[in-house]
């Protein structure tokens, strides 16, 4: 929220520079983000006389004007504004005065401007008469700015503007308001820390609250049918108002925090919210039928047109505001332009309202509608502010707008607020902060921003101010107590009570940390997605294919998701790496190898779940597509393939110290990939390495086939030698002893499981066995394929011919019986 310094030292002064604000209001809590400069001093401008204004001889929109300055030596100055005339008070700004004018290129932007002498189309020109936009006090480039007869000539024009209580340069800060501190989303609120914190008396504008009753009572009615939601209700009736701009001080202050002045009624209720933190509505009373007005809730199936001129399909149970008739606002989130002041308004009614956070927090979100109202409604306003507020209006109503002010008010309180009691210790105060703040100062900076604090034998009894709903125990006094006392005094301890020991990390970490170091050195890339997507894309991603076959529960979905694309947890991480893929694929790249760390969820009752009916696992997933690097010369580009992911996984499981693995081939796949693998430790499923659909990878514009592999990391760590030694082995001093085979099988036998029974039965003597060519063609039968495996035997000693061809021998036979192999001759 932005504040106005300017605004600030209505309140409360201080001699602070804003930087020295900003920083004070930061170590207190009020987060300073940015402090930004504002308007001009406008040094160089002064007050003229127009004494003459005639037709440029060259020019049909230009005017000659002689003006006097107050220093008894006329100038002449070009014009262009339609309005100028002889006559005119006129604000001029003189040669070498700099100006922060539109930008011709972008009118949106300004950019500084020395007013120099020049000729305008052949005439002497010596300064410039200025419009209002020109000089950074608004908008309006119709015409120049004509002020007062009186205006004193030749004086400074920020001065005679101060007189006005126009101040044409302001700072703006804006502060980060936690949700804890609705207090702070107002310059009175703001006010009250700068107070405590400058040791300054804050002061609040004198406001005559009318009486409940009165002939504001006769006029019109207020009934409340759900007392849950609001509180209470109060109207005050202004008659007579006369709806135009608003005065230049009242503009100024909305500007300065980012608000666009309308009306000046209209501009009133905001500037009333921007100072003591309740959102009001003006109503024209004109148009509220039965002159009166219902707090209700909304019935199946109600729509209400807002202000922005929408039509919105209303849940059951939204707050509403009623008339007689027909719904007249979104209670706490926007009007209906059933009832809106407009030109034509001559009375209004003046609402200021208590609304239950949660039921303008949920409005707001079903609606999607964020309001200067919601925004407050939801953090909670001061049940006691609303009668104020509404007298504070329509005063200022009375005196801008020129509207009188129909006695007595309308003020409807079914639930009525109760003020909590707090007891705090002076010494846990000492004990907590670790330094004694004097019973004194504790009193006074409590005292200062509201509370009501009496003095007992242990500290205090302590009432907490209607505006603080975030204060409930005696530690929220203490936090008061600290952040404006400073927390920058309380020292740092020489020595904790914690042992210094340093504990040993999480299991997963060194081995996360050891993955992604070789996936990297792989050419890998790491990547980070977001665990949210949509509930309908996490059911189709929720699928068994992406864990090795076993079966996944139902998508664990958010409660008040932010937005439906965020609304559940992701159940695979296959669809962020898409995403990636996408993007680099989109932007150029002719391929991309990534691999990412991340948590996934599902709802399952199974038992050693952290939270009961959900499950979280950590998975680790690799994505290959397109070709690494580009053809040369002398070599084609390496074009991903599924052994890639088969050997990164080989990698990874060797890495881990995993060797018992199987693989189970799924060639048909499923909805989400063209064939797969099922990795399997034991009974254990660890994942899936595949190859993704066609039709998926066309979903996100991929038209080069996509590989994968995601595996449970959680289970991986939970299958890792425990030992982790690494130790060396030297190279033997004794031969090895290669042979190679060359089946035939049937063209649709698999050859991993052929390389699983050659281990199996290769014994103790195979060292190593590898496929070094696969074969079909011509020379063999159309159903068969040729399989050539290279064999390595070794021992601590030099093997004989007939050790070797036994070892073989069993091998093939082997082969022989469980794949159907035949030695090719």
């Amino acid at each position: 929220m932005r504040i106005s310094c300017n605004w600030i030292a209505d309140y409360v002064w201080t001699d602070w520079t804003p930087e020295e604000m900003g920083e004070r209001l930061t170590m207190s809590g009020l987060e300073v983000e940015t402090i930004d400069k504002m308007g001009s001093d406008l040094e160089g401008v002064i007050i003229g006389h127009v004494l003459d204004a005639h037709q440029h001889p060259d020019a049909d929109r230009l005017k000659v004007c002689k003006v006097d300055l107050g220093d008894g030596d006329p100038v002449q100055i070009v014009c262009g504004a339609p309005n100028v005339a002889a006559g005119q008070r006129v604000a001029v700004a003189t040669e070498g005065t700099v100006l922060h004018l539109p930008d011709r290129q972008d009118p949106d932007t300004r950019v500084p401007v020395t007013i120099k002498k020049s000729k305008i189309r052949g005439q002497e020109s010596r300064g410039m008469i200025c419009a209002e936009d020109e000089l950074g006090l608004g908008e309006d480039h119709e015409g120049i700015m004509v002020l007062a007869d009186d205006a004193p000539l030749g004086e400074s024009f920020s001065t005679y503007l101060a007189r006005g209580g126009v101040l044409t340069s302001d700072v703006s800060i804006d502060l980060a308001i936690t949700p804890n501190r609705p207090d702070a989303i107002c310059h009175l609120g703001v006010a009250r820390d700068v107070g405590a914190l400058a040791q300054m008396l804050v002061t609040r504008p004198e406001v005559t609250i009318p009486n409940d009753g009165g002939e504001a009572a006769d006029t019109f009615s207020v009934r409340i049918d759900a007392p849950d939601g609001c509180h209470r209700y109060t109207g005050i009736l202004v008659r007579g108002v006369t709806v135009g701009e608003s005065p230049q001080w009242l503009k100024s202050r909305l500007e300065s925090v980012g608000l666009r002045p309308l009306n000046n009624v209209v501009d009133i209720t905001n500037y009333v919210m921007y100072e003591c933190g309740q959102p009001l509505h003006g109503f024209d009373f004109d148009q509220v039928a039965g002159a009166q007005i219902i707090v209700r809730r909304s019935t199946a199936g109600e729509t209400f047109t807002t202000l922005d001129g929408k039509e919105r399909d209303l849940p059951t149970g939204t707050l509403l505001i009623a008339d007689g008739e027909r719904a007249v606002a979104v209670a706490g989130v926007m009007g209906g332009e059933n009832s809106e002041v407009s030109e034509a308004t001559t009375n209004v009614l003046v609402e200021s309202a208590w609304f239950s956070p949660s039921d303008i927090r949920k409005a707001a979100k079903a609606l999607q509608l964020q309001t200067d109202a919601s925004y407050r409604f939801e953090r909670g306003v001061d049940p006691t502010g609303q009668a104020w507020a509404a007298a504070r209006a329509a005063e200022l109503m009375r005196d801008l707008a020129g509207g009188t002010i129909v006695d007595g008010m309308v003020d409807c309180h079914p639930v009525q607020w109760e003020q909590p009691i707090l007891a705090l210790r002076h010494a846990r105060i000492t004990t907590i902060l670790g330094i004694e703040v004097p019973r004194a100062e504790c009193q006074r900076l409590l005292e200062a921003i509201g509370f009501g604090v009496t003095p007992d034998d242990a500290g205090w009894s302590v009432t907490v101010p209607p505006f603080r709903p975030d204060v409930e125990r005696e530690i929220d006094l203490i936090e008061e107590v600290a952040r404006l006392f400073g927390l920058e005094q309380i020292p740092v301890p020489s020595h904790g009570l914690i042992p210094n020991v340093r504990p040993a990390p999480p299991k997963p970490l060194p081995a996360r940390l050891r993955l992604a170091n070789r996936l990297v050195g792989m050419g890998y890339r790491e990547i980070f997605t977001n665990s949210m997507m949509r509930v309908d894309l996490a059911r189709r991603f929720a699928s068994e294919s992406l864990r090795g076959g076993e079966s996944v529960g139902d998508v664990v979905a958010t409660l008040n998701p932010i937005s439906q694309e965020m609304a559940a947890l992701r159940p695979s991480l296959l669809p962020g790496a898409l995403q990636v893929a996408a993007h680099n694929l989109n932007h150029g790249q002719p391929g991309i190898s990534t691999f990412e760390f991340g948590h996934v969820f599902d709802r399952s009752d199974a038992e050693g779940n952290v939270i009961p009916g959900y499950r979280e696992h950590e998975h680790v997933l690799l994505l290959r597509v397109g070709s690494e690097g580009k053809a040369t010369w002398n070599a084609a580009a390496d074009e991903a393939d599924i052994f890639d992911l088969k050997g990164a996984v080989a990698d990874i499981l060797s890495t881990l110290g995993v060797t018992e693995y199987k693989l189970e081939a799924e060639p048909s796949g499923s909805d989400l990939t063209r064939y797969h693998l099922n990795l399997r430790l034991g009974r254990r499923r660890l994942g899936t390495i595949g190859c993704v659909s066609p039709d998926l990878a066309a979903e996100y514009s991929i038209d080069a086939p996509v590989f994968f592999a995601e595996l449970n990391f959680s289970r991986l760590v939970a299958a890792t030698r425990q030992d982790g030694a690494v130790t060396f082995q030297p190279v033997s001093r004794f031969p090895v002893v290669e042979r190679d085979l060359a089946l035939l099988v049937s063209r649709s036998e698999p050859v991993g499981a052929m390389l699983e029974t050659v281990s199996q039965y290769g014994g103790k003597l195979l060292l190593s066995h590898r496929v070094f060519d696969i074969y079909e063609g011509d020379r063999i039968d159309a159903d068969k394929k040729s399989v050539a495996i290279g064999l390595a035997f070794g021992a601590d000693r030099t093997l004989k011919d007939t050790e070797v061809d036994k070892a073989v021998q069993k091998i093939v036979g082997a082969l022989g019986k469980q794949h159907a192999a035949e030695l090719r001759s």
